[in-house]
């Protein structure tokens, strides 16, 4: 995937208001390695993604800089599955 496809993704949907926050994650998302992606599994609890990823708080939180709001799992695997078919589609 090239810079310019990743930041596209960062910058999708193009419709609505985004934050900060939304930035951050799709940034970190378009950037998780593709060896790392491979092993990803939709079927898995959301335990199993906070430990597959390895960057997760204590209290369930992503850890990511310059967000202005909590990003739990649920809103990270929408962002990551997204993200896997917007590579299928390039």
């Amino acid at each position: 995937m090239t810079t310019d496809q990743q930041l596209h993704f960062e910058r999708l949907p193009a419709s609505g208001p985004k934050d900060e926050t939304d930035f951050s994650l799709r940034s970190y998302v378009a950037r998780i390695p593709e060896e790392k992606l491979a092993e990803y599994d939709p079927e898995w609890t959301d335990e199993d993604v906070m430990e597959w990823d390895g960057n997760f708080r204590n209290d369930g939180a992503l850890m990511l800089v310059c967000c202005e709001r909590d990003v739990d799992v649920k809103d990270f695997r929408e962002v990551l599955e997204e993200f896997l078919q917007y590579r299928k589609g390039i």
